[in-house]
């Protein structure tokens, strides 16, 4: 692959980071359980991902300190920074693509100094906004449309990667030129037929497209 006409798109929860960043908040703050029965709606399909977020996002104390807290006490993979700063190095465009909660990926990608395309958070508010949701495409039930930027990227003739982990990332999946799963997103490609190459850490996706 010429990583000069690509561009390629990282999902952050379980995939930047070790453990799924919106699930350790969850678990910690929410202080009740009802947040898994929500997930369990979204992971069958019943609701889309904005409805399960502004659902779960209720359940939270919105005290930004107490949230950024307990977001930060997550890992990041520790070859995200790595992997960003070589396909960088060999001309690849990357973009971070987050259907989360959104406050930590546009933290941890400001340090990064690498672009992220997610959800935010008015702390002025305490209410959560989709900036990057699409009403044109069919679903239109996203918090972050990852379809999007791949459309994009493929319309500038690019070669569109993707890497991700979760049930946000099914949509994206089945538009990449190249994908990389892992965790229920691989389950899925496995039922579903789709072509992907498996992963365990950002390590096999650097080796996979950096060496």
């Amino acid at each position: 692959m010429d990583l000069a006409l690509a561009s390629v798109f990282l999902d952050f929860d379980g995939t930047m980071t070790v453990v799924d960043s919106g699930v350790h908040v969850l678990e910690r703050l929410a202080g009740e359980r009802s947040w898994l029965a929500v997930d369990e709606l979204y992971g069958a399909g019943a609701i889309g991902s904005r409805e399960c977020l502004v659902r779960e996002w209720e359940l939270l104390p919105h005290d930004e300190d107490l949230l950024r807290t307990a977001a930060r006490q997550v890992a990041l993979d520790p070859d995200a920074e790595r992997l960003i700063a070589d396909l960088r190095e060999r001309g690849a465009e990357v973009t971070v693509v987050s259907d989360g909660f959104g406050f930590y990926a546009e933290e941890v990608c400001r340090r990064l100094g690498v672009p992220v395309l997610t959800n935010s958070v008015d702390w002025s508010t305490g209410t959560i906004e989709f900036p990057n949701l699409d009403r044109c495409c069919p679903c239109s039930s996203c918090g972050t449309c990852k379809q999007a930027p791949i459309k994009d990227a493929r319309r500038r003739g690019r070669t569109a990667v993707f890497v991700g982990d979760g049930i946000s990332d099914r949509k994206a999946a089945l538009l990449a030129d190249v994908l990389f799963a892992k965790g229920r997103l691989a389950t899925w490609c496995e039922v579903s037929g789709i072509d992907y190459r498996d992963f365990d850490t950002l390590a096999d996706v650097h080796l996979a497209l950096c060496r």
